[in-house]
């Protein structure tokens, strides 16, 4: 039976028992459902596909699903997942639980009334914190009589947990300008990939002391319902990779969603109340790591509805901007927490400049630019050269001296402001980086520095081409390279190299890389709030 003939019977009130024949059916389409809203029921039809990470592509499958998604739910919704029907084919009509063969199956669900979704309550201003609380007092006793196991722990290892993060990178690389900025794509890789190797311990001790559970693995907004209770529907059953989880990335998806939602207050009443309930101490520590998973995994689902033959522009339009949405709040979960100083120095034409504004657009900084900042200081426009002889003009050492020190008299500015601030300079003599390096200490601020590097070959291209093009602050050109190299101090030992001979986006990626993994090893607060700032 293929979807479309399917769908159109069952948007058929005949179709449906006489008992319950509806006056209406509504459809609502998933990326892998088709549901069929009557008033009174939900028939939850799955679709013929096969992501990777799921399979419905045979019947049998998707009757073994279905079963299996009734069993799962009656943990966190009991009395809302009825049972599983069979749809049959006779004389050319289809009906559910008729005569005829078996074409497909469907989870029978009782209808809970829209407006009572957690969120729409959220749209209406109608979550209190007692609604919260109650709701993470319903998480954590769920959690506490969740299976678990050396089956189940074995998920909670950094390689398990690696090919789920792989897999999501793998998927999105296709949607990079669409509904992800390429930056959002290489700050997010990054942080997950350091955070993975600089935090394997602290997994391994998850696994060992039992987090790792047979949880919801789906948990926003939209799947709460208050009524009757407390309603939690549409746990995930087609993967347990994507069930056994540790029970902190169970609870962020949750705490992200409200993140979402612009509910910051109740986000943090949620990860409060459940850490007060459970007494996890290890909570803190990965919370920002499973938010941004989370949110990047909605990212990526809202993505994937583009790929619906038939999507309305209007609605396609509305699908684009959500993913857009998850996808950056998954990029300041990522993003380090300011005031820090980076500095980006190198060697004229080895990329410097573009790596700082990569930077700092991935992580949301500012970025002071010698070349600017000198033009200003001498009444120059950005853009008028001053193609003047090595070590004269507005580039003696004397004036490269005031240039340096507007740039860290800017910078600790900012950091005062609370920014966090890329320098972006030469920066070619020992003592010039150590101020760097000695305001960051005076501010107590960390301090990342980065070297840029390139085979010379590339370098007279970049400069050749920078000399044609009018928009560029920098004066910088081939005949002055080797002045430069014979001047220039080797860089200090813990100065991150970057070799920027390769596509930008993979130097940037590189960069972030060192960059977190230095960052991570610096302690989160009890509450877990390294980043929380850039949530609003």
């Amino acid at each position: 039976m293929s979807p479309p003939a399917l769908v159109s019977a069952l948007l058929g009130p005949q179709a449906y028992p006489s008992e319950e024949r509806p006056q209406q059916v509504v459809l609502v389409e998933t990326h892998i459902s088709y549901l069929f809203l009557t008033g009174r029921h939900v028939y939850k039809v799955k679709k013929p596909v096969d992501f990777g990470f799921l399979d419905f592509t045979t019947l049998e499958k998707r009757k073994y699903f279905c079963h299996e998604e009734v069993r799962l739910n009656q943990r966190l919704s009991p009395g809302v997942y009825l049972d599983v029907v069979e749809i049959r084919g006779e004389g050319g009509r289809l009906t559910i639980g008729g005569q005829g063969l078996v074409v497909e199956y469907a989870v029978k669900m009782r209808q809970l009334p829209a407006h009572r979704a957690m969120s729409a309550l959220l749209a209406r201003g109608q979550v209190d914190q007692d609604m919260v609380r109650r709701l993470a007092s319903r998480i954590f006793a769920f959690h506490q009589q969740a299976e678990r196991g050396p089956h189940i722990a074995a998920a909670g290892t950094v390689e398990a947990i690696k090919v789920s993060i792989d897999e999501n990178f793998q998927q999105t690389d296709r949607y990079i300008g669409v509904t992800l900025a390429p930056h959002q794509y290489e700050l997010v890789r990054a942080y997950s990939y350091a955070f993975m190797e600089g935090k394997r311990d602290l997994f391994s001790r998850r696994a060992r002391e039992g987090f790792i559970r047979d949880c919801h693995g789906d948990l926003h907004t939209a799947q709460i319902f208050f009524e009757d209770g407390i309603s939690v529907i549409d746990c995930i059953e087609f993967n347990t990779r994507f069930r056994y989880i540790d029970v902190a990335s169970d609870l962020a998806f949750l705490a992200m969603d409200l993140d979402f939602d612009g509910a910051h207050d109740l986000s943090r009443l949620l990860v409060e109340t459940y850490q007060a309930l459970s007494g996890d101490t290890g909570l803190a520590d990965l919370l920002d790591f499973y938010r941004c998973y989370r949110a990047y995994v909605r990212g990526k689902v809202e993505s994937f509805r583009l790929d619906q033959t038939g999507l309305p522009e209007p609605e396609g339009a509305r699908v684009t901007a959500r993913a857009g949405s998850y996808f950056a709040l998954a990029a300041r979960y990522a993003a380090m927490r300011p005031p820090y100083l980076i500095l980006a120095f190198g060697l004229m034409g080895t990329g410097k400049s573009t790596l700082a504004g990569s930077l700092a657009k991935a992580l949301g900084a500012e970025v002071i630019n010698s070349d600017m900042v000198r033009k200003e200081l001498a009444g120059v426009p950005p853009t008028v050269h001053r193609y003047e002889p090595w070590d004269t003009g507005i580039y003696t050492e004397e004036f490269t001296r005031r240039t340096y020190e507007e740039m860290l008299r800017r910078a600790s500015a900012l950091i005062a402001k609370g920014r966090g601030v890329v320098l972006d300079a030469s920066f070619s003599h020992h003592e010039q980086r150590e101020a760097a390096r000695a305001l960051a200490a005076q501010c107590g601020v960390p301090f990342y520095s980065l070297c840029t590097h390139c085979p010379p070959s590339i370098v007279r291209e970049r400069l050749v081409a920078r000399q044609q093009a009018s928009d560029t602050p920098s004066d910088g050109r081939w005949e002055l390279f080797e002045r430069q190299v014979q001047s220039f101090d080797p860089p200090e030992t813990d100065a991150i190299e970057v070799d920027t001979s390769v596509e930008p986006r993979q130097a940037t990626y590189v960069a972030l890389a060192a960059v977190f993994k230095a960052y991570l090893q610096e302690p989160v607060s009890v509450s877990g709030e390294r980043r929380r700032h850039a949530l609003g």
